[in-house]
């Protein structure tokens, strides 16, 4: 069973005419477009480079929720130079409906809170459709573990509500031969044990098996330690991380502590001491752009391998 089922186009006739009307399976929800959203809003960073490397900045009036939390790195500037960051963090109701936006693209989690201000059930008396990231539809329903085919649906979703669906299987094609490619030159050994640390020195915020970062580090011929935690991203107790002992320990890098602090509080705690990522020094960092689901995560799995793996 795929974790997100890929949309149908149909024809509805209206006012006499045949025009392609569009679904796509959002979540739980099937979401239906007459026509390709003009006026479309995307959250976080790597939400927002998906919406950029189909080349849909035309179709954009802002992007949300990057600079509170994150720095905008230099490749993803590029694409939206003339596009406003509308919030710094999650967007207000009123922020959405005051830009006349006429499409969200968010995730739980991503944007929205369950329960929150800002939903698809909120943003459609407003005429917002809202497409949902695929891996953060395990909030709101059972949903398999976290697979790259996730961010592979997403895009050619997208392809599909914006009339780019060529562009988003040329892309996704793309992909899927980049990785095949190197995984079959891949030479690895029996699965690493790895840990994902995000954030936290009381308690880790790490990632559980419905996180994109599990499928990333099976790519690359490891396993999260967390895998069996029926969460996406979580706190957990550094016991529990000692006791699993990790092989090696990916940091995820963004905010105000940088990867090298995070390292740093690891390697200098007594309590981490015996953790065999800590005695060998085996830590690998990628970016938050990298670590969440995105076109940046053919790249995180080549540098997952080849911290595995490499000489």
């Amino acid at each position: 069973m795929k974790n997100a089922i890929y949309g149908a186009t149909t024809l509805a006739l209206i006012g006499g005419f045949a025009q392609a009307e569009v679904a796509v399976q959002s979540c739980n929800r099937t979401v239906t477009f007459d026509a390709p959203p003009e006026r479309a809003i995307s959250n976080d960073v790597n939400l927002t480079e998906m919406m950029l490397v189909l080349g849909l900045a035309d179709n954009m009036v802002g992007y949300t929720g990057i600079s509170g939390w994150k720095t905008l790195d230099e490749e993803m500037r590029f694409g939206i130079d003339e596009l406003p960051e509308l919030s710094a963090r999650y967007p207000s109701k009123e922020v959405l409906v005051g830009a006349d936006a006429d499409f969200f693209f968010a995730g739980w989690n991503y944007g929205m809170k369950v329960g929150g201000e800002v939903t698809p059930e909120t943003l459609e008396p407003f005429g917002i459709q809202v497409y949902e990231l695929t891996e953060s539809c395990t909030h709101i329903m059972d949903k398999e573990k976290a697979s790259i085919e996730d961010m592979y649906a997403d895009l050619m979703n997208l392809g599909r509500i914006f009339d780019v669906e060529d562009a988003a299987t040329e892309l996704v094609d793309g992909y899927r031969a980049d990785l095949a490619a190197f995984t079959e030159t891949l030479e690895t050994g029996e699965p690493l044990r790895v840990f994902v640390y995000d954030s936290g020195e009381d308690t880790p915020f790490t990632a559980g098996r419905y996180a994109m970062p599990t499928a990333l580090i099976e790519a690359a011929g490891g396993t999260n330690i967390m895998d069996d935690f029926e969460k996406s991203w979580a706190t957990v107790t550094w016991e529990a991380v000692v006791e699993r002992n990790p092989e090696v320990v990916v940091i995820v890098n963004y905010g105000e502590v940088t990867a090298e602090e995070k390292r740093d509080f690891m390697m200098s705690n007594p309590a981490f001491a015996d953790i065999d990522a800590v005695k060998n020094d085996r830590f690998v960092t990628l970016e938050y752009v990298e670590a969440t689901p995105g076109p940046r995560n053919i790249r995180a799995i080549k540098t997952l391998a080849n911290a595995f793996w490499g000489e």
